[in-house]
């Protein structure tokens, strides 16, 4: 792994700490956060608004497909299990599309779809709700201290906040590891990230199974 001018630091956008230099692989450069133990992109290196709705177009994501909604299934199977038809949701970046609003639809629950991209509806992050879903977005958070503060401002007393993503462990070998290639991935978070995440917004616990993560209120 190249870390190459061991003497460049970046702030953490999660907590604000200073992190060191962590790697550079293929004209990108990642920090390492010593406080949260989350690594994340350069921002000279982040894509365009262009560039990135090009790379979510190419996202193939057919609501039909039994494999989508397979891999989905750890969120809406925690909505199922703790949430009822008259709890009101919100599937949070459901981009081209939203897998999980069709399958708890097709149940007859109350949710809608939020994405900055594809479902731009503004108004819907001024109303209130009993969960939240994340499936695939917490790793393209620019500010994600800001972004899970504001998430956490919509979600009822005891809502949650379920989310999925590829959580970053130090045995990983960040050189290969494929969960980076994606230019639009920019923050990957440690287990001690969530933990922070919970003590610094005000979440009263966090879960993780795999790659399903859930903050309680």
């Amino acid at each position: 792994m190249s870390t190459a001018r061991n003497n460049n630091k970046a702030q953490c956008p999660l907590c604000n700490s200073i992190a060191d230099l962590f790697a550079e692989i293929d004209s990108r450069t990642y920090y390492k956060c010593s406080t949260c133990r989350g690594v994340f992109l350069d921002k000279r290196n982040y894509l365009n608004k262009t560039g990135e709705m090009q790379r979510y177009m190419e996202h193939n994501n057919d609501v039909s497909d039994v494999r989508y909604r397979n891999f989905v299934s750890p969120i809406t199977d925690s909505v199922l299990k703790n949430f009822s038809k008259v709890d009101k949701g919100l599937d949070y970046g459901g981009g081209t599309g939203p897998v999980i609003a069709e399958v708890l639809k097709e149940k007859e629950y109350d949710i809608s779809v939020y994405d900055p991209y594809f479902h731009y509806f503004p108004e819907l992050l001024a109303q209130k709700y009993n969960y939240i879903a994340c499936c695939e977005v917490i790793e393209h958070f620019y500010y994600p201290y800001f972004e899970f503060a504001e998430l956490k401002k919509i979600i009822e007393p005891n809502g949650m906040l379920i989310c999925m993503t590829d959580l970053y462990y130090d045995e990983i070998d960040f050189d290969v590891w494929n969960y980076k290639d994606d230019p639009t991935h920019v923050f990957f978070y440690s287990k001690y990230s969530f933990d922070f995440i919970k003590k610094s917004i005000g979440f009263k616990k966090v879960v993780i199974n795999g790659r399903l993560i859930e903050f309680y209120l």
